[in-house]
């Protein structure tokens, strides 16, 4: 994928869900198109890119 940030353990993009989520879906919705990431891979992520921008403006 030349770089890009996928959920471990698939193809799947990272930018996907971020794709999904500014569009206005849901994680369930970005979950029923991508079964091969779970659940816990979103939150794991949602909660890493949160601690970061808290980082950032702290």
């Amino acid at each position: 994928m030349g770089g890009t940030p996928v959920f471990t353990g698939t193809r799947v993009p990272v930018q996907t869900l971020l794709d999904y989520l500014k569009a206005g879906e849901s994680i369930d919705d970005f979950l029923d198109g991508f079964p091969t990431v779970t659940r816990e891979q979103v939150i794991a992520l949602l909660e890493e890119a949160g601690k970061q921008v808290i980082g950032m403006v702290a």
